[in-house]
């Protein structure tokens, strides 16, 4: 790894860090960064989610105060994440590495477009779940757990899917639907990077570079967050993520 490369990923882990302080969406930066640098699009993956994982568990512990009880129903979304971030990264580590990069520009340009629409998203499935009965803890589990497989192979915009279906099938405040969203992602991103370091498909010394760079920009961004409007990195992680779309649709469908 070249000083070129180094700083591309230490500036991208700083950015990613800042922007999932202010507004969530990272990976929409970390991820094409990891690309650039010229690592396969697997490893890319993998060594992306090591990198920017301490975060999911930095924000849970940041609120701690509304992190539900560990009662049943708790126990079982823990445990559906758990699983379903394992098997997104067991089915990723499978994969041949052209059946991964053929859905990449999709992959991008779907969580791009979450991230565009989350407040929309947000809204409608807390409208939905005030004139809604509560679905039973099997369903809920069920539906988190197959968020989370999509959380384990790829990662970008499961923020905004846990939200959305915890809005509907948690009575809670959004603060405690926040806090609790981030204790599932921690549990896939923990699940899903204990399989990656196992099966060799972390790249260390670029995943080092990156993580040291986030951990730097959460630490920013927790002071920007109080002087930096969020709607101005929102529209930078949305025009970031949709030209790398075309980027990588270039590169990959044409």
């Amino acid at each position: 790894m070249d000083a070129q490369i180094g700083l591309l990923l230490l500036a991208a882990g700083v950015a990613g860090g800042i922007i999932n302080a202010l507004a969530g969406g990272a990976t929409l930066i970390t991820f094409p960064a990891m690309l650039a640098a010229g690592l396969p699009a697997v490893i890319a993956n993998a060594s992306n989610a090591v990198a920017i994982s301490p975060g999911h568990l930095i924000a849970a512990l940041a609120d701690r105060a509304k992190l539900p009880p560990p009662t049943r129903r708790t126990i079982s979304f823990i445990a559906a994440a758990t699983l379903g971030g394992a098997v997104g990264a067991g089915v990723l580590l499978l994969l041949p590495e052209r059946l991964f990069v053929l859905p990449v520009p999709g992959l991008i340009a779907f969580a791009t477009l979450l991230f565009a629409f989350a407040p929309q998203i947000q809204n409608r499935t807390i409208a939905r779940r005030d004139a809604a009965a509560l679905p039973s803890t099997f369903a809920s589990s069920a539906v988190l757990g197959l968020a989370c497989v999509y959380g384990g192979f790829f990662g970008a915009g499961l923020g905004v899917i846990l939200t959305a279906v915890l809005s509907i099938t948690e009575p809670n405040d959004i603060r405690a639907v926040k806090a609790l969203k981030n204790l599932l992602a921690t549990c896939v991103s923990l699940a899903a990077t204990l399989i990656f370091i196992v099966q060799g498909a972390v790249r260390w010394p670029e995943t080092a570079v990156m993580l040291v760079g986030a951990m730097v920009g959460g630490y920013a961004g927790g002071y920007l967050i109080r002087i930096l409007p969020a709607h101005i990195v929102r529209r930078f992680v949305i025009v970031a993520g949709a030209v790398m779309t075309v980027i990588y649709a270039a590169r990959y469908w044409f």
